[in-house]
């Protein structure tokens, strides 16, 4: 079984800002491309990518020194059986690279002859190549086909989606969509073809927002017109551990199975300190797109198909925690990756110990490291640095173990990774045949720049004896065009998932939340009718609610 958990387990580079501000990983704007037989990944500022034979386990590799590393949002393509990727930096005009194996042979380029922001490239089945960019709050996304051989465009750009908050919810600026009188950041765009009609997915409203969605407009030809889907947003996830599922990639795998990587947010001590994240896609019957967000950042076994339950539970949410020292230790299982646990000093030994108050099977661990006041100077002048930061360069190490018990008195090893040359902020541990414990206790050894232990989440999960909640009763009513308000009754729930669509048997909309009896939901359309369920959770199982239209 192949199981990923979100934040995908990637080795995350710091960016380095100078002395003024504080240093924090940051990796985005995935492109997501099958290139000889293997899956690569492009994300923003790491210098580099990453390759995997089953979107699982992943190698990072560092971009050739002529490619323009700083550069926002990489994208690829294969023309030919090359590889050509580009960047985007709005202020110079933008040029394109191409290898016949970004592995092992350098990279050509061909100059660009105009600037753009997030850019993508797509090779229709004819062949023709079009190009798609744009990332601003004022301005629309524009595409245009391009000459394969010069990449010149063969025509004046074409504006293709604009912002719509007025009409959709998920564009709205600002926490939960707060912010009514902002413009949203149009951004990201990327096409995927499904029996011979383009779907063309977009970034809003802001990428430091909970609601960093994916859209999707439709159309019969690749430069439109569009029209908005009927099931908007098509990625989205505004609640649970970690939000944010904006500006993202779709990859049809070598099975036929389609999924989704996207940018997740933590935004504490940046606006762009973020993750990555993968979801399972697919198509249905009528057409219609879709993300399977039900479960966003559980573990995830990648062979099951969309929508399939969840096959371990989580068990740490609001339990027991003891540490070494420091503060805050609640904030390591309150499944928010904004808040962390920080010791007090940052000698190798540092523990928290998580108490899930019964022997418990226990199939997988994620742990989650955080930063914090991590002020770093970059090796060079601050003036000369490329997007206003330095990608960092020297490996770094994460280095822990993780030991779990059934009495509290006597440990055994669960995970030594105490003399590893990896730097992995957001670990997964598996045992797929479970291990027993009560107790889990995470000692740190080591970590980049002699930092402090701090854990935003030492999240497990697996499952607890005992029955599933009792969903009581819930109830969702419109407020206004965009929003509905959701409430429900249910004992013994450590939280509930809300999944919400245009009809009975397309819910294909969620929001994770351990939040007591109520959510607002803020990302609905104008003008449509709206079906919903509640599922309540905890440790031992799910308990599904029915499916209800929501009360205009």
């Amino acid at each position: 079984m192949k199981v990923i958990c979100n934040p995908l387990n990637l080795p995350y580079r710091y960016q380095m800002r100078g002395a003024s501000q504080p240093a924090c990983r940051e990796a985005a704007d995935p492109t997501l491309l099958e290139v000889n037989g293997q899956y690569v990944l492009f994300p923003s500022m790491t210098a580099g990518f990453h390759t995997s034979e089953d979107l699982c386990t992943w190698t990072f590799h560092v971009l050739p020194e002529n490619f323009p590393a700083n550069d926002y949002a990489p994208d690829g393509c294969v023309l030919d059986g090359e590889v050509q990727l580009c960047a985007s930096h709005g202020s110079k005009n933008g040029s394109f690279y191409r290898s016949r194996d970004p592995l092992a042979k350098p990279f050509r380029e061909i100059p660009g002859t105009f600037p753009f922001w997030d850019p993508h490239q797509f090779v229709d089945d004819d062949g023709r190549l079009y190009f798609y960019w744009g990332c601003s709050n004022a301005q629309p996304i524009r595409g245009v086909e391009m000459d394969r051989n010069t990449m010149r465009p063969l025509g004046e750009p074409v504006p293709l989606i604009a912002g719509h908050p007025e009409q959709l919810g998920y564009e709205r600026m600002g926490e939960d969509g707060s912010d009514e009188n902002s413009a949203p950041w149009i951004e990201g765009a990327w096409m995927t073809k499904h029996n011979g009609r383009y779907y063309l997915q977009y970034a809003a409203p802001g990428t430091e927002f909970n609601t960093y969605a994916d859209g999707v407009y439709e159309s019969e030809h690749p430069l439109g017109p569009f029209v908005p889907a009927k099931n908007l947003p098509y990625s989205f996830v505004p609640d649970g551990f970690a939000q944010g599922a904006g500006h993202g990639s779709t990859l049809r795998t070598r099975d036929g199975q389609l999924f989704h990587a996207a940018t997740m947010r933590i935004s504490v001590n940046h606006p762009f300190e973020r993750r990555l994240g993968l979801w399972r896609a697919g198509f249905d019957a009528d057409g219609l797109m879709y993300c399977d967000q039900r479960y966003a950042d559980w573990p995830m076994a990648l062979e099951d198909a969309p929508f399939s339950p969840p096959r371990w539970m989580l068990l740490s949410h609001g339990k027991p925690v003891r540490v070494s020292s420091g503060e805050n230790a609640a904030c390591a299982v309150d499944e928010n990756i904004r808040t962390w646990w920080s010791a007090s000093g940052n000698q190798p030994g540092e523990w928290l110990e998580v108490d899930l108050l019964a022997a418990c099977q226990v199939n997988a661990v994620q742990i989650n490291f955080a930063d914090e006041g991590l002020f770093l100077e970059p090796p060079c002048p601050t003036e000369t640095l490329e997007q206003g930061r330095y990608i960092e360069r020297v490996p770094q190490h994460t280095r822990w173990l993780l030991e779990g018990s059934t009495d509290g008195k006597t440990y055994f090893v669960i995970e030594d990774k105490r003399r590893v040359e990896t730097d992995l902020p957001h670990d997964l541990v598996v045992r797929e045949a479970g291990v027993v414990c009560r107790f889990l206790r995470l000692t740190v050894q080591e970590l980049p720049y002699g930092q402090k232990a701090r854990i935003s989440g030492l999240r497990v999960f697996g499952y607890a004896e005992g029955e599933p909640p009792r969903l009581l009763s819930s109830r969702a009513t419109r407020e206004g065009a965009r929003d509905m308000l959701v409430t429900w009754d249910a004992e013994g729930a450590d939280g509930v998932c809300i999944q919400w669509g245009v009809a009975p048997d397309k819910l294909y909309h969620s929001c994770l939340t351990y939040a007591p009896g109520m959510r607002r939901i803020t990302a609905l359309c104008e003008g449509q009718r709206v079906w919903f369920r509640v599922d309540a959770f905890n440790g031992s199982g799910i308990t599904c609610g029915e499916v209800q239209e929501v009360e205009e």
